[in-house]
């Protein structure tokens, strides 16, 4: 009887050892399996998320690029506009194109995002301060050109600032 029992001992001690092995190996497959699906998911977020971030860079870009003194000056001046409506013009483009990319921000840094606002704001000043300096029957072509002026004294704008910090942002990401 004590013989049954020992040999009962054993073969519980041997199914209770076998069932620790399974367990953890197991629980290793289980947490390999967990890093590999991790690692796929964060693979599959990069392949959805990366084109739009790359897209939110190149927005933000190009809308410092068209709110550049001298771009606005040129696309829209007016001849048949004065100084102050030329100004008006400038803003509100500014404003809207501002407006129109806000969504941009997800995709790119706080730091990033801060330069956008510093640069719009900057420009806006700019825009402003030239204007003051004109007479008040200045036409758009007088406030243009001294915009242009103005902008070619002041280096490095800040829209050039902060293009060249998004452009070394965006190559950091990649």
């Amino acid at each position: 009887m004590n013989e049954i029992f020992a040999y009962i001992i054993i073969v519980v001690a041997a199914l209770m050892a076998l069932v620790i092995v399974t367990l953890n190996f197991q629980k290793q497959l289980s947490a390999k399996d967990a890093l590999i699906m991790q690692s796929e998911l964060l693979k599959q977020r990069q392949s959805i998320f990366i084109p739009h971030k790359m897209e939110a860079y190149q927005r933000v870009i190009l809308y410092m690029e068209r709110i550049h003194p001298s771009a606005l000056a040129f696309r829209l001046n007016n001849p048949t506009l004065n100084a102050h409506g030329l100004q008006s013009l400038m803003l509100k483009s500014i404003r809207e194109e501002y407006d129109h990319n806000l969504g941009q921000q997800m995709f790119i840094s706080s730091n990033a995002w801060q330069l956008v606002n510093t640069a719009k704001e900057e420009t806006v000043k700019l825009i402003n301060i030239v204007s003051g300096q004109l007479q008040e029957n200045a036409t758009s072509l007088e406030f243009a050109t001294q915009l242009i002026t103005t902008t070619a004294e002041v280096k490095p704008l800040p829209s050039e600032i902060a293009i060249e910090a998004l452009k070394a942002e965006f190559q950091r990401l990649m």
